[in-house]
């Protein structure tokens, strides 16, 4: 069954103001046209929807049932088309710069640093796009990606490269402590799924350490490093920490280290910019990079 056309738009801005304002005259002056032109469309819309729309008395005009009901829809779509239009002239004078990055790069380290970015006269406005999908982040003018600095088509540069080590609550610290390294195979461990190629799990990093994985105890297993560090704040277990995103829940003692030790594999996080890209690209990346140096 074929769907009946859409009303256009050049009928339904004048039934739209005749109901906000209760009057074809006024609506004529808002929309700078003529009081006939205004109940012409009215009455071509009502012929397109065979419903009548208004109650018409010798001074005034009141919505029927049918006519409310439109009304409701026509409102909230207009408004949609006035907030789209709008963002679009914002476009055309802000650039705008696409930013990507991984779920937990984002969440832990780019996060609080973007707001003196966007509080300050750049005069750029930000796209950002938060995936766990590399070809998601590599879909933008500027992205922080974890791997081994090479991708075809942009230029990388070391943010700051690995450090992997055990956190954990002081809860649970209180209740198992860890003292040196073989404390670990008695733990409870919450441990990251091995997805991508580069991140690494507790299997690799206790090999590493020179301990036995086999001997170690895994409480969870997750897909999400976001929910990996609350689990482990909730004091569930100890959790492997990455570098600088660790920096806030040790400052806060919301997790804290164990041990000292740490594993540094050949990876890290970079920043990427597009070859193509122009000068407001490299001004987003040169403020990465600044405050990636004072933090």
């Amino acid at each position: 069954m074929r769907k009946p056309p859409t009303p256009p738009l050049d009928l339904l801005e004048p039934f739209e103001a005749s109901a906000r304002l209760g009057s074809f005259t006024r609506a004529a002056e808002e929309l700078s046209v003529t009081q006939s032109a205004i109940s012409q469309r009215v009455r071509k819309l009502e012929t397109l929807l065979d419903t009548k729309l208004f109650d018409r008395g010798h001074r005034a005009i009141t919505l029927t049932p049918e006519g409310r009901e439109l009304l409701n829809g026509v409102s909230v779509a207009l408004q949609h088309l006035t907030s789209a239009t709008h963002s679009l002239r914002q476009r055309e004078t802000r650039p705008i710069v696409r930013l990507s990055a991984d779920t937990s790069i984002a969440q832990l380290w780019l996060m609080p640093r973007l707001e003196s970015f966007l509080l300050g006269t750049h005069g750029l406005a930000i796209d950002l796009t938060v995936s766990d999908n590399e070809d998601e982040v590599l879909n933008s003018d500027v992205a922080i990606l974890h791997g081994s600095g090479t991708w075809s088509g942009f230029t990388a540069e070391l943010l700051f490269p690995d450090e992997i080590y055990p956190v954990c609550a002081p809860t649970y610290m209180a209740r198992h402590p860890i003292r040196a390294l073989p404390d670990l195979l008695e733990a409870e461990l919450i441990d990251l799924d091995y997805i991508h190629w580069n991140w690494i799990n507790w299997g690799i990093w206790l090999t590493e350490a020179g301990l036995d994985p086999a001997r170690a105890r895994t409480l969870l297993r997750t897909n999400s490093y976001m929910a990996l560090l609350d689990a482990a704040r909730m004091g569930l277990g100890v959790a492997l920490g990455w570098g600088p995103m660790m920096d806030q829940d040790l400052a806060k003692g919301t997790l804290i280290r164990p041990l000292p030790t740490s594993v540094r594999p050949a990876y890290g996080y970079y920043l990427l910019v597009r070859d193509t890209s122009d000068e407001s690209a490299d001004r987003l990346a040169r403020h990465l990079k600044t405050v990636t140096l004072i933090t």
